[in-house]
């Protein structure tokens, strides 16, 4: 399991690097033979920040953004438009990946997961690297979601409880099943269970 240590800020840096907004800042910039002190001159902001900006090193705000493109009259989406068409092929690292907790108030959740594909844009399914804590069968709390699910257990024994019947998985066992009917999950045994979780959205 990979444990990530980098802050908030480097998180939001690090996701937005990849739209490369700096660039297409630096971009606009050019075309319209503006020098640094120009834009910050029109946008209130200094040159130095708007320095930062194309050069990646600081994160900008909505609100920076929305300066800078009303003064090169685009959308704040122009930014973002053409992530979608270059990321058909996305790449997640595995020192990417964040871990997060079935529910953030969760006092002792069931089972922690990992977004294997969140770079990626206006996706027809979502993956997850998920990791189930032992619990009594009476334990488990059933949800629903539309669309369909599918589990590849890759260790331990993993309970999928589904319309009120439990079954049991072991590494290399999977399962499909339609998630818009009650279902919950559970490590069997003393140890945790892991596996690959995808879910799609339903069909139009």
């Amino acid at each position: 399991m990979v444990e990530v240590t980098e802050s908030g800020v480097e998180t939001i840096q690090r996701v937005l690097s990849a739209y490369e907004i700096g660039r297409k800042i630096r971009q606009l910039r050019l075309r319209k033979k503006m020098g640094l002190k120009d834009l910050g001159a029109h946008t209130g902001l200094s040159a130095s920040m708007l320095s930062q900006l194309e050069t990646g090193k600081m994160a900008p705000t909505l609100q920076t953004l929305a300066r800078i493109s009303m003064v090169f009259d685009v959308g704040i989406d122009h930014f973002f438009s053409d992530r979608a068409k270059r990321t058909r092929f996305s790449v997640v690292r595995a020192a990417e990946r964040m871990r997060f907790p079935e529910r953030a108030d969760a006092p002792r959740p069931a089972f922690h997961f990992e977004c294997l594909a969140f770079s990626s844009q206006e996706k027809s399914l979502q993956a997850y690297l998920a990791a189930f804590e032992p619990r009594e069968l009476k334990q488990v709390t059933a949800h629903v979601h539309e669309g369909a699910e599918f589990i590849h257990v890759i260790e331990g024994v993993l309970g999928v409880v589904y319309l009120d019947e439990e079954t049991e998985l072991g590494a290399g066992d999977s399962v499909y099943f339609d998630s818009s009917q009650a279902h919950g999950y559970r490590a069997v045994g003393e140890g945790r269970a892991r596996a690959v979780v995808v879910t799609t959205t339903p069909r139009i």
